[in-house]
């Protein structure tokens, strides 16, 4: 009997982008299907290609750079040959696109309500006033979200980051598009609120059969999602499976090099970034793009580009572009023990203890009666969904949070919770790493001016001092004496993180207080950074590590705080917490934190 297959949405063939001062390739030769109610995992490094794929799907191309080759058929539809007019009417009605950054994508000046109604009368000015109100009440239903007259009343800024990204979709699915890209629109989400926006995305599809491409640089979460992956490198596919061949037996280098570079929540395992960044358009060799990263590599590597062909092992469509495929056998990453010494709670000596700690924003109280402590060389992790007062506590222990009242000690001796009555020495002790390190990094200053003014005000030093010291914390943080030159822009996401950390060890800090940095990396990169935070430890340094990513917690972490709406209700070894969480809201964290490698309902709620 011959299996019925639904209908092709998308076809894609040959499509090749290029940059129009160069000629050179940004996506070269991309060939692909999507059919009815299936999710696409598009997925890769920074600099893959995967935007600029996800555009030209669209019909855009960024400034610079040109659609030179292919089609994409949109229901038999080419719509690269449509004019600028033709393509207008198809996005939005046929096509729909859900950003990264519900912040920027909605209109801040207008209510939800009238962005919702908005959309209906330019795509379907033939609904009546009634009709419109009834249709966007379905899709608000369908997304969790209120329909009453005070909720559609907001704006943007007055709403959750969840129920904002919530709202994109509402407007992605309510004129029920053919084809939905979704651009890594869990990455700022907190992992109970991205299970939930999940879980939408894949009903909506299923129920409005629609054809989605989930661009993610997180296979964790793809997994989560996708019923096939296309594994992205340097503008060209490497590999196209569908998902539980993918997981189960990777056949590219590069595949498996992602896979063992992301932290798992079921196992504590170490974790191995692939080495080297991925060749940019104007620097990508003579053969196959990933030999110089490649185990694997040999001299046909070097000369030929490898085509994409179907694995001859699988009976389900499984294409690689690899020479040495057939050798590139995957070994799923195993348990292991951490080298870094587990640390005793019982110990009386502590290099930071807060108790009792109370912190306000105005007349509204968000932590209550919080205590905790950090030993010399410890990382501790502090976890909890968004609103849960992770970061008020991170500011409160640097001196950034005015309304706080407690005790705060630094070893025997009291320190003042506000930073401007701590002396310079005690300023130092503690440095803070913020989340997004290009807006922490001064666009017009160089890495070098940027180092070299810490360097001057926090020690007083003579510019070739200054000098010695900024080539010193570089070469800690693994990074090239010529970075001194270069601006933030000039670098990778990877890169200037490193910048931040280098910026924070020139105050030869004791503590280290991380704030989410690593949520918006590449997996490859975010293993490289926690292995360099890893081996500061080791150098006698303390992490305070904010985060709500528990692979990355069961990663690096010593020890665990669990907080919930400002109260600490879970707190010990890390080990213990994740593998045998007593209370309910730590269960429901972990069960709905996406995962490569564990059991089925290891995480069950009890």
């Amino acid at each position: 009997m011959t299996k019925a297959y639904k209908p092709v949405v998308l076809a894609v063939q040959k499509l090749t982008v290029a940059l129009v001062s160069t000629g050179q390739d940004i996506i070269s030769d991309i060939s692909f299907q999507l059919r009815e109610g299936e999710v696409l995992g598009l997925v890769g490094e920074s600099g893959s290609g995967k935007t600029t794929l996800s555009s030209a799907l669209l019909g855009y191309t960024r400034h610079g750079a040109q659609i030179t080759d292919g089609s994409v058929y949109l229901d038999e539809q080419d719509i690269l040959k449509l004019g600028d007019q033709a393509l207008r009417k198809i996005r939005g009605a046929k096509m729909s696109h859900v950003a990264q950054d519900p912040g920027t994508a909605l209109n801040p000046a207008l209510r939800i309500g009238r962005q919702l109604e908005e959309l209906l009368e330019i795509h379907q000015p033939a609904l009546t006033s009634t009709e419109r109100k009834q249709k966007i009440g379905k899709i608000l239903s369908e997304v969790g979200l209120e329909n009453g007259k005070d909720f559609l009343k907001r704006y943007p800024h007055q709403l959750s980051g969840g129920q904002q990204q919530r709202i994109l979709l509402a407007l992605a699915f309510l004129l029920e598009p053919r084809l939905i890209i979704l651009d890594e629109p869990t990455t700022a989400l907190d992992v109970t609120t991205q299970t939930l926006v999940l879980n939408i995305i894949r009903r909506l599809c299923r129920e409005y059969r629609v054809a989605a491409i989930y661009v993610s640089h997180d296979l964790t979460v793809v997994k989560e999602i996708a019923d096939r992956v296309i594994v992205l490198y340097a503008g060209r596919i490497a590999e196209d499976a569908d998902l539980e061949n993918l997981f189960k037996a990777p056949r590219h280098p590069y595949t498996q090099g992602l896979l063992n570079a992301i932290p798992d929540i079921a196992i504590r395992r170490e974790l191995l970034p692939i080495e080297g960044h991925a060749p940019a358009p104007a620097n990508r060799p003579q053969g196959c793009a990933f030999a110089e990263r490649c185990a694997f590599s040999s001299e046909i590597c070097q000369q030929q580009t490898p085509p994409l062909i179907q694995s001859s092992e699988d009976l389900q469509a499984h294409y690689v572009a690899c020479h040495h495929s057939e050798q590139a056998t995957f070994i799923k990453p195993e348990h292991y023990v951490n080298d870094i010494q587990l640390f005793d709670e019982k110990q009386d000596h502590h290099l930071l203890k807060v108790e009792h700690l109370n912190a306000w924003y105005g007349h509204q109280q968000i932590l209550f009666d919080v205590s905790l402590s950090l030993q010399k060389g410890e990382c501790l992790a502090l976890v909890g969904e968004s609103g849960s007062g992770k970061t008020t506590l991170s500011r409160s222990l640097v001196g950034l949070n005015q309304q706080v009242d407690g005790q705060l000690y630094w070893e025997d001796q009291i320190l003042p919770f506000q930073s401007g009555k701590r002396s310079l020495k005690q300023r130092h002790q503690i440095q803070y790493i913020f989340q997004n390190p290009y807006k922490a990094l001064n666009p017009a200053h160089t890495i070098g001016q940027t180092l070299g003014k810490v360097a001057q005000h926090f020690f007083s030093s003579s510019k070739a001092q200054a000098h010695q010291q900024i080539l010193a914390v570089l070469k800690q943080v693994s990074l090239p004496a010529h970075v001194q030159d270069l601006y933030p822009r000039d670098l990778s996401g990877g890169e200037r993180q490193r910048v931040a950390i280098a910026r924070a060890l020139l105050c030869q800090p004791e503590i280290l207080i991380c704030d989410e940095i690593t949520s918006a990396l590449d997996v490859s990169v975010q293993a490289s950074i926690l292995k360099l935070l890893q081996q500061l430890q080791k150098q006698g340094l303390t992490l305070l590590f904010v985060t709500h990513n528990l692979g990355v917690v069961r990663a690096i972490a010593d020890r665990v705080a669990v907080l919930k709406n400002g109260h600490i209700v879970e707190y010990g070894d890390t080990d213990q917490v994740l593998s045998h969480a007593k209370h309910r809201y730590t269960q429901k964290l972990l069960a709905h934190a996406p995962s490569l490698f564990r059991a089925e309902n290891q995480y069950e709620l009890n």
